[in-house]
């Protein structure tokens, strides 16, 4: 997920590269490719078989060959595939990134995920409320205010304890410039410090993305292996 990206390398940058890149970020948001929602049929992947299949990449085939999927459909999310083991696969499209993301309207985003079953109850709900409210054409600045009310209201959970994914796929588009990015774990969580994990100091593996619209905090770990057990190459296509 490229917002995470992002907020990893600013917070990792010394102060003058990291003064560099905020004016860089500044002039990428007024100078944003997808400055609002495309057709939705760019959105969409027609051939239903090969949404399940990039879905159910993001694990290894021992956990998304028993999970539910969901595909993306011109009124939100559906299941299509009813799952055992409590585990929810599904392809992310870009306004699953945070509001300031630049590529939050990119059609291209394609993000296979699995949540374990504490992220499909209380960590997915919020995805599909977004998925709903751009579909429903609505801005980013209406989305992030139904968001924050869904969270004030408590219509929309707190990540649960243990509340996790997979995002191991090869085929996955998560950005325009990282392309697949790595293959990695993320553990979501109420809103706190990322050194509460040990998270972003040099050594640790750990990588925390505070999101305070949402009020939760993401910790990726990338892993050595994709979702089908072979290696990571460093070529990021």
């Amino acid at each position: 997920m490229q917002p995470l990206v992002r907020m990893i390398r600013l917070t990792v940058l010394a102060p003058a590269a990291l003064l560099s890149l905020v004016v860089q970020a500044q002039s990428e948001k007024t100078n944003t490719p997808y400055p609002s929602m495309a057709p939705i049929d760019r959105y969409l992947i027609p051939d239903a078989g090969a949404e399940i299949s990039l879905a159910k990449s993001a694990a290894p085939k021992s956990i998304s060959d028993s999970a539910e999927v969901m595909l993306l459909k011109r009124q939100g999310y559906q299941t299509a595939v009813k799952g055992t083991n409590g585990f929810v696969c599904m392809v992310q499209r870009s306004w699953a990134a945070g509001i300031d993301d630049p590529e939050f309207w990119n059609p291209g985003i394609r993000s296979p995920i699995c949540f374990n079953a504490p992220a499909a109850r209380t960590y997915l709900p919020r995805i599909i409320a977004k998925t709903r409210l751009a579909l429903a054409g609505k801005s980013k600045t209406q989305i992030a205010e139904a968001i924050r009310a869904a969270l004030d209201k408590g219509a929309l959970p707190t990540p649960e304890t243990g509340a996790m994914c997979y995002m191991m796929s090869k085929d996955g588009h998560l950005s325009d410039r990282d392309g697949r990015w790595h293959p990695h774990l993320m553990f979501f969580v109420p809103l706190t410090e990322a050194k509460a994990w040990g998270a972003d100091v040099p050594g640790s593996p750990i990588i925390g993305a505070p999101d305070a619209t949402e009020r939760v905090t993401v910790f990726l770990v990338p892993v050595s292996k994709w979702s089908d057990g072979t290696a990571e190459s460093h070529d990021r296509n």
